[in-house]
């Protein structure tokens, strides 16, 4: 596959995902909180916290996006093993893994403040993980991204 359709390809996919992200936290998440509260009113009073925590998760996740935009940009103009992708890879790595923190962090404070159910929380630890694995596979790259930019300086440099 040539550069530049690889990056086309690339580019549509992350479109693609930031479009049904939006329709999940925007339309699914809200229309499912509120089937939750109706039928649990006692959780009623969790809506609005549970819903706006889960939209400052979205954040870093809409960043990440940018970030894989930039590289797959930058794969089109066949520079893919570059200094400037390893950077976005380590932060999209530190995206993930601050997010990661960030949604477990959330789910136990409001464990604690018993607006949050433990099954929840036990499926949520799973979704922590899947974050955490979404950064350690993204610092990997960047490390590879990075070593592979290095050595194609190096080659640049000679004759």
């Amino acid at each position: 596959m040539e550069q530049k359709t690889l990056s086309l390809v690339l580019k549509l996919v992350l479109a693609g995902f930031a479009v049904a992200g939006a329709i999940v936290y925007f339309w699914v998440l809200p229309v499912l909180g509120a089937e939750f509260a109706a039928a649990y009113p006692e959780f009623a009073r969790c809506y609005w916290p549970w819903l706006i925590f889960l939209w400052l998760t979205a954040v870093p996740c809409y960043i990440t996006l940018f970030f894989g935009w930039s590289i797959a940009a930058e794969i089109g103009r066949d520079n893919s093993f570059s200094i400037k992708n390893a950077v976005s890879l380590r932060n999209i790595a530190l995206l993930a893994a601050g997010d990661a923190l960030f949604f477990f962090a959330g789910n136990v404070l409001y464990l604690f403040l018993n607006m949050n159910h433990p099954a929840i929380f036990l499926v949520s630890c799973f979704v922590v993980f899947l974050g955490v694995a979404v950064a350690a596979a993204a610092a990997c790259l960047s490390h590879l991204v990075y070593k592979a930019a290095k050595i194609r300086e190096e080659n640049d440099l000679t004759i």
